[in-house]
């Protein structure tokens, strides 16, 4: 398996797009939960985190790395669609805030993996200004979008104007997503090349 780094840049910034339209609605989602619930969050994404570090020698290869990051975009999915399909109150606060805290148990170990397996520094220095372009679009587009609800369809109740987003966030997650998949590509076996050349070879 090779990665591409053209289409990876690609992915990186649409996936920080994405993380940029979140930035107000999870203040939203989140108003229902006990701060407890946060610091007792903060301590099991510290100790995940420990876990994820302490088998960096195993699973600080290419073939690892793509499916820890379809493993965090799917995550991402099935929480915008579980916020789009049941209706919003603690259980569901609840469940986000959980599914976000293990997508980030992974966050360090994916920007090792990226300064790894991108180890040039001009692509690496492309990568982070695609991520900090897409965060601040993801952020414009967010302002904007709770802005024409109001002007426009004169949606002011912050719970409503959260759900409408996610129908955004959905079509951007599935963006990401085929974006991911095109980022990285599966090496050819010898034996299949072979097999290939040979029947090229009789015809």
């Amino acid at each position: 398996m090779k990665i591409l780094p053209r289409h990876y840049i690609r992915y990186k910034g649409v996936n920080s797009f994405f993380m940029g339209l979140t930035v107000g609605a999870i203040f939203t989602i989140y108003a229902v939960l006990d701060p407890s619930i946060f610091s007792l969050g903060g301590i099991v994404l510290a100790v995940g985190m420990l876990v994820v570090a302490r088998y960096y020698e195993k699973i600080l290869n290419l073939r690892t790395f793509f499916k820890i990051s379809l493993f965090v975009e799917l995550v991402m999915l099935v929480l915008v669609v579980w916020y789009l399909a049941m209706p919003y109150g603690f259980a569901t606060a609840l469940f986000v805030y959980a599914g976000y805290q293990l997508t980030f148990m992974f966050g360090s170990y994916l920007v090792r993996a990226e300064t790894l397996f991108l180890n040039r520094r001009q692509i690496l220095s492309w990568l982070d200004m695609a991520k900090q372009a897409g965060y601040l679009a993801g952020m414009l587009v967010s302002w904007l979008f709770y802005k024409l609800l109001v002007w426009i369809w004169e949606i002011e109740e912050h719970a409503r104007q959260v759900y409408y987003l996610h129908w955004l966030l959905l079509f951007t997650e599935i963006a990401i997503i085929w974006l991911l998949l095109r980022s990285f590509q599966a090496k050819k076996r010898s034996s299949d090349v072979a097999v290939f050349a040979t029947s090229s070879r009789k015809r």
